[in-house]
């Protein structure tokens, strides 16, 4: 590196030096040049090859490498279905091939690749070196001048007209302001260090600084009530002290790396692995550990920090590649009106917090640093899940008109809030909303609905970094039923497992599921982990003294899951009731029907049940085989298709033939024309998001649910692909409200 000779014999000598230093026969270097990959050195392959081979990113597993920012290890290259050969280069005679991204301002460079006779992985510690000597080349290759500075996705080719995003809902709302930046670029200047005991010294003060603004900021943050936020703040902070993450970094500063370097070394580290894990929530925990690497990045270097920091002058919508909680928290919310992040996810903790700070979040949209420069005007559908940069008037007017028709609706709905759910015919149907934090609880009051139809009890595991303990797990159980009153809660016993896996749980064989959601979860993991469960029942028997309590288990196949499930309870409950403590007025049981083999047992299992709920969301894809998060599908199998349709009206049936009351959970019941599709079928009680609840009063109110049970018979009768264009014409027809 501080040698006065070329670079490209600086190159020449650096694969020398790493082929020789892990015995391997080759060791290549390809830098991206005229938006290309071109091989610019190498060990071992043919020499004449060197400026000739080149790459598009995505050929071959170098491409690959270089457009997906990730590290492959491979015994046989061949078997990876990017394997591209290029006879010129002489590398047939290879079989192992192991290859990192050179990375310059969070984009591939180049990529250092090394390759072997023989069929081997290479050791990690391997892979570290080579992800350590391609940071040090970033730095070199950029000071000769050697890359594109401003190639595919630098920003440099930015539109300059209005263009439309489409992302993942993750927080509704619609929001517009101008395009901010969470992270200005930090530029590591120096990758190595002269002194590794000053650079130790100024990471431990770094570290030191970093810790005191996250005690500072969780004591100042205040949402006005409770919540599981809280939760996820703790675990935040928790990451802060984590001596494995400290250790690695200073592992990274004895390779010979400033305390940037290695910072920045250990957080590429996590991008890589991050991109490496299935569980989400495991990945969403590894978003917080890279929110904390900026932040000591930024401290360290004593560069500029967020735009938190410098302070929002306007009304803004952060972009970012992720954010963690604590950043979030950091920015003025009377100027921060939403979040577009490149990532993202339902479960993540940013989103958790965001719903209670009421900002709207759009997740998973893609090419923003290309799209959007910094200051351009901004219009955030979280509704429609679409982002509008740089809008004409037009587009700016039409977007406003909705705002206001959203408003006008939204004022409509809160003045029916107190009113009924009834039809004209006078059917009462039970509009119950569903939870799973807190923060949930206030939307009984804000919507009127008649009560929680679902509690996911799973979303208080799904944020803590251990088993909550069985005292944590009553004390939330007693919050909800209080903030409920009079007004039923149903708990549903916790779904976790496939791919709502814990990372503090041992999953066994579980853990390598390739079709998580038919595997090894909800009854059938409590069932197994009967401690676990055995907890849940005394924390929900002990927190439900005096009251009534609700209980609900999902994923019920067969009936002798029920009974062991039940069995289980009033077990517990005479526990309870043995040492003297208030018990329940009474337990309710239910379950979900959500594998269609229950359906098949229904005349066993009704005589045993309060209550039965229908779980549209899981119903659907198993009754189709159709796996609901491929996008593929996503839209293919409709929910007023005939065969769903027939199912429920069947289950519904049978139900009620056993007086048992039904109801549905799930998206389903959330829509409008669906959900009056379902009270034909004679569904009377409704389980939804509590900003459905006013759509679909609304619909109850004009609807006449006689009339169309007496019609939708015949409409199921036909073999139709689906019934929606025939019940939005009925709706049209017999004037119901339709959102």
């Amino acid at each position: 590196m501080a040698s006065r000779s070329a670079a490209q014999s600086k190159l020449n000598q650096v694969v020398q030096i790493i082929g020789e230093a892990l015995h391997t026969e080759v060791c290549s270097i390809y830098l991206l040049r005229d938006g290309v990959l071109e091989l610019f050195a190498t060990r071992g392959l043919k020499q004449d090859a060197v400026h000739v081979t080149k790459m598009a990113l995505g050929e071959g597993l170098v491409g690959t490498i270089a457009e997906n920012v990730e590290t492959l290890n491979l015994d046989e290259a061949t078997s990876h279905p990017d394997f591209a050969y290029k006879p010129e280069t002489g590398e047939e005679l290879f079989h192992s091939f192991a290859g990192v991204p050179i990375v310059r301002r969070e984009r591939a460079v180049g990529v250092l690749a090394v390759q072997h006779s023989d069929q081997r992985r290479y050791d990690d510690v391997e892979i570290e070196a080579l992800q350590t000597v391609a940071m040090v080349l970033a730095e070199l290759i950029a000071g000769a001048g050697l890359i594109d500075e401003g190639g595919p996705g630098s920003g440099s080719q930015r539109d300059t007209g209005p263009v439309r995003l489409e992302g993942l809902k993750l927080v509704e709302g619609m929001a517009r302001g101008r395009a901010v930046y969470h992270q200005p670029r930090i530029e590591i200047e120096h990758t190595v260090a002269e002194d590794t005991d000053v650079e130790r010294h100024r990471l431990i003060s770094a570290f030191a600084k970093m810790r005191d603004q996250i005690e500072r900021m969780t004591k100042e943050t205040d949402f006005g009530v409770a919540g599981e936020h809280q939760d996820v703040l703790a675990m935040y902070k928790m990451f802060a002290y984590d001596e494995g993450w400290i250790r690695r970094i200073n592992e990274a500063i004895d390779s010979g790396l400033t305390a940037e370097a290695a910072i920045e070394r250990v957080q590429q580290r996590t991008r890589m692995r991050m991109r490496e894990i299935a569980d989400p929530l495991l990945a969403d925990r590894m978003h917080d550990l890279e929110d904390l690497s900026n932040r000591l990045l930024r401290i360290v270097s004593g560069q500029l920090g967020t735009a938190a920091q410098l302070g929002l002058r306007q009304d803004s919508i952060l972009i970012a590649r992720n954010l963690g909680p604590a950043e979030l928290l950091e920015y003025d919310r009377r100027r921060l009106k939403g979040v577009v992040l490149e990532e993202g996810s339902l479960t993540a903790h940013v989103t958790i917090v965001a719903r209670a700070m009421g900002i709207a979040v759009l997740g998973r949209v893609k090419d923003v640093r290309r799209t959007i420069g910094e200051g351009d005007w901004l219009l955030l559908d979280g509704t429609q899940g679409s982002l509008i940069v740089r809008p004409t008037t037009t587009m700016d007017e039409a977007f406003d008109a909705r705002m206001i028709v959203g408003q006008k609706r939204r004022a409509e709905f809160a003045a029916m809030r107190d009113l009924p759910a009834v039809t004209k015919d006078g059917q009462r149907i039970e509009l119950m909303i569903n939870a799973g934090l807190r923060d949930d609880m206030a939307a009984l009051d804000v919507t009127g609905a008649d009560g929680i139809g679902l509690f996911r009890t799973e979303f208080q595991f799904l944020v803590s970094a251990t088993f909550p303990q069985r005292e944590r797990q009553q004390r939330l159980y007693r919050e909800v039923l209080e903030a409920a009153g009079d007004r039923p809660v149903i708990f549903r016993t916790v779904d976790i497992g496939g791919d709502k896996a814990l990372p503090y749980m041992n999953q066994a064989d579980g853990a390598t599921e390739e079709n998580p959601a038919l595997g090894w979860r909800a009854i059938r993991l409590a069932l197994e982990r009967a401690a676990l469960m055995k907890v849940q029942a005394r924390a929900l028997i002990e927190a439900a003294s005096g009251r009534t309590l609700n209980v609900m288990f999902p994923m019920v196949s067969e009936p002798w899951e029920f009974d062991e499930a039940h069995a289980l309870f009033e077990e517990q409950r005479k526990w309870v009731h043995g040492r003297n403590r208030v018990p329940p007025a009474a337990v309710r049981y239910g379950t979900m029907l959500e594998v269609p083999a229950l359906a098949e047992s229904l005349d066993m299992i009704l005589p045993k049940l309060d209550f039965l709920s229908i779980g549209t969301n899981d119903l659907t894809q198993f009754l189709f085989a159709a796996d609901r998060a491929n996008p593929k599908l996503a839209e293919r199998y409709d929910w007023l298709s005939p065969a769903i349709l027939r199912f429920i009206a069947r289950v519904t049936r049978e139900s009620h033939a056993a007086s048992v009351p039904v109801g549905v959970c799930g998206e389903m019941g959330g829509r409008t024309l669906e959900a009056m599709a379902l009270i034909g079928l004679g569904i009377g009680r409704l389980s939804i998001t509590p900003a459905a609840v006013g759509p679909v009063k609304a619909m109850i109110r004009s609807l006449d649910a006689g009339v169309l049970r007496a019609q939708i018979g015949a409409l199921l009768a036909r073999p139709v692909r689906s019934l929606r264009s025939d019940l939005a014409a009925w709706a049209t027809e017999n004037e119901v409200v339709i959102a």
